[in-house]
């Protein structure tokens, strides 16, 4: 470690390193787009079928458009777990690697500690 390199620029070097394999940023913004459209299409659908189910007299109408807004439901929840999931993945993968960048300082100056008379 040279006395000009920062704190960070020793976070990044022992980062590569460590070799750790960079996560498919592209995969993880898919999903969270996935998740924010199908937390858009889910209520549009719910409310589509709403006004289905209230312009018909017609039964059977009627049960296709509960089929419908179930299934809007079901988009809306499965989107805002997808959304939930991974715009927390960034902030938790920073968290981690924040943590052990913490603990090997404590550990350098117990090391330095223990070695100094």
């Amino acid at each position: 470690m040279t006395a000009t390199e920062t704190r960070a620029d020793r976070f990044t070097r022992e980062l590569a390193e460590q070799k750790i394999p960079d996560p498919s940023a592209g995969r993880s913004a898919l999903w969270l787009r996935l998740g924010l459209v199908l937390m858009v299409i889910g209520p549009a659908l719910g409310i589509a079928s709403y006004f289905l189910s209230h312009n018909t007299s017609d039964p059977l109408v009627q049960r296709d458009a509960i089929i419908l807004a179930l299934i809007g439901i079901s988009l809306g929840v499965s989107g805002s777990a997808l959304y939930i999931r991974y715009s927390i993945t960034g902030f938790l993968r920073f968290w981690m690697a924040r943590q052990s960048y913490d603990l090997s300082l404590v550990g350098d100056r117990l090391s330095e500690h223990d070695i100094q008379p």
